[in-house]
């Protein structure tokens, strides 16, 4: 046998053994639970919010959805470069945790607090918070998931790293279903409700992050601490895997955020006009779609092992079709709800595979050009992601003006409901439907990602020996790292 077949043997029963102590994982969890109580907050609750509260027509909040994700977008590739260009004694991502935690959930505090009286500048407020939080969002966010990069190159380990943020993420949306999504139809005052909800989440959301910061590390080596613009340029575009995997995320975040944006709408509406429906609805809708990702993460390392991330992900895209088909053609509660839920375990479990996805391309790149670029190419993995929650998001507030929804009634005309079904079983399938068939031309399978990780690790081990004078010889000893590279600390 060739020592280049046992060298990948080796590497593919590595990925069988993860590194990570369960301390490590569950400080990574936490941070994902502070990202998204200003993201889910806002993607569950925003639109809601301008359209029953501050009294914004669905067209205006759709137009303030689509042009704050476009900017997010952008934004995502600023913090990326801010990303490659930062080393300091906390390493390359976590500072950014320490940072800007803060100034991210008081900015969630603004977009649910609109102290203006003119429709005018409350659409100027909104313009101005949404976007004050989703750049400190970007600025949060994009070092978060290139952190999981950083801390293993193991894939059974970034697998559970993923599932983890999954955990941490459906955390979130309990919580939030749970307190908040019954208050929309029951609260007298749901301004101050939502105000309330945000002072408290700062408090909560700093703990987590602080939680995050003290718990990770970032061990894997990096023979280029601060990446300039033209190699963060060059290793994007050479990254093949990262395209397809941007483009295929983009259309299944289209189709997951039309689920999240009508999701309190058809448990309302839609939904309610079913025998014994009440304000229950909205927190087990938003449990079963959105929320999937607590109870479906934890599978996530088990589906890699069995299926492979590549034909988790295609699975995932159709068992959240065939959710949407259901949801189409059914006509009562019971057949409703567990159609909700077929879309909301494919989402999560869509999510899940994602990220660990994500991380893979790094080493792809890395093996093109010889740079790890974890911020870029984790920016530009998110720039298609916002991309696709504006659209889906905008989606999701044309269709309601569509439809003839009007904010001020309690009770929608029945042509609404029905429009609301449709919108919810037809567009999102549709997306998830092309998300798949991108996807299956996917190239960077669990063997390819072995030979890759060997390619990786022979060529650092001949620059090194080459820079020591000692070509063929062992690494001396002390270091003692899984990549044969000297520990972090002396590097």
């Amino acid at each position: 046998m060739s020592s280049t077949a046992t060298a990948q043997q080796q590497s593919i029963r590595d990925a069988a053994a993860p590194h990570l102590s369960f301390r490590t994982i569950v400080g990574y969890g936490a941070g994902d639970a502070g990202c998204n109580i200003a993201f889910q907050m806002t993607g569950l609750f925003l639109l809601i919010f301008y359209t029953d509260v501050v009294g914004i027509s669905p067209v205006h909040a759709g137009s303030i959805f689509l042009f704050v994700k476009i900017w997010d977008a952008f934004a995502d590739i600023f913090a990326g470069r801010m990303v490659d260009r930062t080393m300091t004694r906390w390493g390359k991502f976590r500072p950014f945790l320490l940072w800007y935690s803060v100034p991210l959930l008081a900015a969630n505090l603004l977009c649910f607090w609109i102290p203006v009286d003119s429709y005018n500048m409350k659409l100027v407020w909104a313009v101005v918070s949404y976007a004050l939080m989703g750049l400190l969002y970007s600025m949060v966010n994009i070092p978060f998931g290139s952190l999981a990069g950083a801390m293993s190159q193991n894939p059974v380990d970034r697998s559970r790293l993923a599932s983890t943020r999954m955990v941490g993420s459906g955390a979130t949306i309990l919580l939030l279903s749970l307190v908040l999504a019954p208050q929309i139809k029951a609260a007298e005052d749901l301004a101050t409700t939502f105000l309330i909800t945000a002072i408290a989440f700062l408090v909560v959301g700093t703990a987590l992050f602080m939680t995050t910061f003290l718990t990770s590390k970032e061990t894997v080596y990096r023979e280029v601490e601060r990446v300039s613009l033209r190699d963060t340029l060059r290793t994007v575009r050479q990254n093949k895997p990262l395209l397809r995997l941007c483009a295929s995320s983009f259309f299944y975040l289209t189709g997951q955020n039309v689920v999240s944006a009508m999701g309190i709408y058809i448990a309302n509406h839609a939904l309610a006009q079913y025998a014994g429906a009440g304000n229950w609805l909205a927190s087990v809708v938003t449990i079963i779609t959105t929320g999937a990702v607590l109870y479906v993460g934890p599978i996530g390392p088990g589906v890699t092992r069995k299926l492979g991330k590549k034909t988790g992900f295609m699975g995932a895209c159709g068992i959240a079709i065939t959710g949407g088909v259901i949801f189409g053609l059914s006509s009562n509660l019971l057949l409703s709800l567990f159609a909700l839920f077929l879309i909301g375990f494919g989402m999560a479990l869509l999510n899940t595979m994602t990220w660990a996805l994500e991380a893979d391309t790094v080493e792809y790149g890395e093996l093109q050009t010889g740079i790890r670029t974890e911020g870029a190419t984790y920016a530009a993995f998110s720039f298609t992601r916002k991309v696709g929650q504006a659209v889906g998001a905008a989606i999701a507030s044309y269709a309601l003006a569509f439809i003839g929804y009007d904010g001020a009634l309690d009770v929608q005309p029945q042509s609404v409901l029905d429009g609301m079904t449709a919108a919810v079983a037809i567009l999102p399938a549709t997306f998830f439907l092309i998300a798949l068939l991108i996807m299956s031309r996917y190239p960077l399978t669990e063997a390819r990602f072995a030979e890759i990780m060997t390619q990786i690790q022979a060529r650092r081990a001949e620059r090194h020996a080459a820079l020591a004078g000692t070509a063929g010889t062992a690494p001396a000893a002390g270091w003692t790292d899984d990549d044969g590279l000297p520990p972090a600390g002396t590097r």
